[in-house]
């Protein structure tokens, strides 16, 4: 069965969380440099069978844009560009970093990478709410 990956991209380190393989919990997997990211796709690219992957959409909490934004628009369509096999989906990531932060203190680096992989389990798990919400599967969105 495939997975669903999401991304919580940074300008030095992306998150990634995986879901099981029936799509419904999302786990945090791990933190990589955000130069590394790349590689590091295609190398879980041919363990894992991606339905999609999700991509952190920050927003201002008015639900504008800002800088981030475009920056982050234009990392997923440089990944789409690179692989063009799995769909890139944005996904509203509005206090996923805030919620991370909240699991525990960040005393040192580690900490600290692992609440990046944690927010991306948040997107994650808010996509597959809406999935379980709307009975649809994540060609819906």
């Amino acid at each position: 069965m495939s997975k669903i990956m999401a991304l919580d991209l940074g300008d030095q380190w992306v998150g990634i969380a995986l879901t099981d393989e029936s799509c419904l919990i999302a786990r945090p997997l791990t933190t990589v440099q955000t130069s590394e990211l790349t590689a590091f796709l295609k190398n879980i690219i041919t363990q894992e069978t991606l339905q999609c992957i999700i991509v952190g959409h920050p927003r201002t909490m008015a639900g504008r844009e800002s800088e981030q934004t475009r920056k982050i628009i234009t990392q997923k369509e440089n990944l789409e560009k690179e692989f063009t096999s799995i769909p890139f989906l944005l996904w509203d990531e509005r206090l996923s970093s805030q919620r991370a932060q909240t699991l525990g203190p960040q005393k040192n680096k580690e900490e600290k990478l692992r609440s990046h992989a944690r927010a991306a389990a948040f997107i994650l798990d808010s996509y597959i709410s809406y999935l379980q919400t709307t009975k649809g599967n994540s060609n819906d969105y």
